[in-house]
């Protein structure tokens, strides 16, 4: 079930205009200190409580690598997963279904419903790999 937004604010479509600008994933201070550079006066928590929001609602993307804080994106479209460098932080939209398969196989087996479920694929891009 998606959440609803909350209502529009001055400081939420900031937010939302600069994801839309930005390319690739951003953490939650840096997309904080981008819209502080454009002037925008948004405080850090409002940030964070719209990007949640954001999230639960769908309209943007959240990568939770290991070790650190959650990074965001606008969202494309559809339920999908990422691929992303180590590296450079490059990410890529994949489509799985196997995993899709595999995740509604487990949550039956196990009498599970109402399932929902993220997954990000670790690696080296080609080009950091080529630069390696």
């Amino acid at each position: 079930m998606t959440a609803s937004l909350p209502r529009s604010t001055r400081q939420r479509s900031a937010v939302m205009d600069l994801l839309g600008d930005v390319t690739g994933f951003h953490s939650a201070q840096e997309l904080h200190a981008m819209l502080r550079d454009r002037g925008d006066k948004v405080g850090l928590t409002t940030v964070y409580r719209t990007l949640q929001a954001l999230a639960e609602a769908g309209e943007v993307d959240v990568m939770r690598p290991p070790g650190g804080e959650h990074l965001y994106r606008q969202c494309g479209t559809g339920h999908h997963h990422h691929l992303v460098c180590r590296s450079c932080g490059k990410a890529v939209e994949v489509e799985g279904p196997a995993v899709e398969r595999w995740a509604d196989k487990v949550a039956s087996e196990h009498g599970f419903v109402d399932v929902a479920h993220t997954l990000e694929i670790f690696g080296t891009c080609p080009e950091c790999a080529a630069r390696a």
